[in-house]
């Protein structure tokens, strides 16, 4: 599939670029949400999800979800995550978890509560977080609800090469102490989420380099 799908709805989405006060908004009727997945590898076919976060306008969404597969060695020195018979920890604090349907559900509501269209953004969305997360949501049988609430993934990896193509490296880390001279608690899905919010305001893209970040909100291989 080619890296941008453009659709008429994906175009009105994102015809006009406004920056309100707290979040950018493409179109009057729509906004971005940005997230990410912390998971148990880095399988997109088969990994499960252990945290979804997201950020917008100041409001912020968190759910943590038992997984079904144990994590690979390196996702769990990489997140800090761990399952035991007790449950989810994270460095050793354990953490309330939700069934996976519930953590779902939960978050579409989060989606819908903007009353709009929303772009949900997410760094190296187009080889990760959108295949992980459309799948789940298929297997789920919740991917059409999403659709009707989500009009696109944009893809802050492929924007920010396309803003400035000669940059040492990608990588969220990099992005963040180049543009914000800032380090944070990264593989923290709501933390990695607000600095991609903080990345988005620096760098006040225009509607045509985002829309050739962007794609669909279907089934993602």
């Amino acid at each position: 599939m080619p890296a941008v799908v453009i659709t008429k709805r994906l175009q009105t989405c994102l015809r006009v670029s406004t920056f309100g006060s707290f979040v950018p908004q493409m179109a009057a009727d729509s906004i971005i949400v940005f997230f990410d997945l912390e998971t148990t590898g880095l399988d997109t076919t088969v990994c499960d999800i252990i945290q979804l976060g997201a950020v917008c306008e100041g409001r912020v969404f968190n759910v943590y979800t038992l997984p079904r597969r144990a994590l690979t060695q390196s996702a769990t020195q990489v997140t800090g995550f761990t399952v035991t018979p007790d449950g989810l920890f994270l460095r050793g604090s354990r953490k309330q978890t939700t069934p996976l349907r519930d953590a779902l559900n939960d978050f579409l509501n989060f989606l819908r509560s903007f009353g709009r269209p929303v772009l949900l953004a997410a760094h190296n969305a187009r080889r990760f977080d959108a295949p992980v997360f459309t799948r789940v949501l298929a297997q789920n049988s919740l991917l059409l609800e999403f659709q009707q609430v989500v009009c696109g993934f944009l893809d802050t990896f492929l924007l920010s090469k396309s803003l400035y193509p000669r940059l040492a490296s990608y990588s969220q880390e990099y992005l963040v102490q180049t543009f914000l001279g800032e380090s944070y608690n990264a593989h923290d899905a709501v933390e990695d989420a607000k600095m991609l919010q903080e990345l988005y305001r620096a760098w006040k893209p225009h509607p045509s380099n985002v829309l050739r970040s962007t794609f669909k909100a279907a089934r993602v291989y």
